[in-house]
């Protein structure tokens, strides 16, 4: 046996994720060719027909809760440069830069509130339907809109930790201490700063994190591709992994997608608009 698809990630940082995969190796399959009503309709059949759904979400699934994607318009990288505020390297030499470019993040995270589709996805797992959501998001809104089982590929932003002896902290507490000016927030242990959960570019992925993406890919017979182009690795590669195990894939995103190749049913549209016409309420 070759190596495992973990194996073969374990060695990938955040940087990747923003690298267009060109040579990703699986089953090639053409999505079926239908107007946009249709494939929701057939969409809505697999949904139905489904027992083991798993949810892989992007950026664009929050968007309408008030969450520009990074790179986007008016998106967090256009003020601030990610390369100055969004690395370890940068993190480690000035901290205070990380915590300001923080301070306006969580301003937004905090704010937000979940949307039609966080809320669909919550119905799907009350419908013992959905088994798991595998997200690429940091921003905390599928735990507030009720799902249980939720892989968060680059951690989550209202968690923090101390980088000095690993004590904990409730985010949202963290970023009132930053807004109320104490900038870098340091422990009240042993003094050392503290860093946001969220992944930085130059980290290693969470590697438990992987593990359970590959196992909810491998246990799943509908995969729910909402929000990404699929156009980054790995994301790019786990609707492949479940599509080789025997999983339909459903593709949802308002922008082009990249990886149609992989996809049974590609709808464009707002996930908002989409995913409560996939679940009966």
């Amino acid at each position: 046996m070759g190596e495992t698809v973990v194996e073969q990630i374990k060695p990938f940082r955040i940087d990747y994720f923003y690298t267009t995969e060109n040579n990703i190796k699986g089953k090639r399959v053409n999505s079926i060719e239908m107007s946009n009503a249709d494939a929701i309709e057939h969409a809505k059949k697999l949904v139905s027909n489904s027992k083991k759904i798993t949810a892989f979400t992007g950026a664009g699934i929050s968007v309408d809760s008030g969450i520009p994607d990074f790179r986007s318009d008016g998106g967090l990288w256009e003020r601030f440069e990610p390369h100055e505020y969004a690395t370890i390297e940068s993190f480690k030499k000035n901290p205070t830069k990380f915590w300001t470019m923080g301070r306006a993040l969580a301003e937004t995270i905090l704010q937000a509130k979940p949307n039609s589709a966080h809320i669909g996805l919550s119905k799907l797992e009350s419908n013992k339907k959905l088994i798991g959501i595998i997200t690429l998001n940091i921003d905390n809104l599928h735990q507030v809109s009720g799902n249980k089982r939720i892989v968060e590929l680059r951690g989550n932003y209202l968690r923090a930790y101390c980088v000095e002896c690993n004590k904990e902290y409730v985010g949202e507490t963290v970023h009132q201490r930053v807004a109320n000016g104490e900038i870098p927030p340091r422990c009240d242990v042993c003094k050392g700063v503290l860093k946001s959960e969220a992944i930085l570019f130059g980290e290693p992925l969470p590697e438990n994190a992987m593990r359970e993406a590959v196992e909810l890919c491998r246990n799943t017979d509908l995969m729910l591709v909402i929000g990404t182009s699929l156009s980054i690795y790995p994301a790019a590669y786990l609707p492949q992994l479940a599509k080789n195990e025997g999983a339909k894939i459903v593709l949802i995103n308002l922008e082009g997608i990249n990886r149609n190749d992989v996809a049974d049913i590609v709808i464009r549209g707002r996930a908002t608009e989409i995913i409560p016409k996939l679940v009966e309420y």
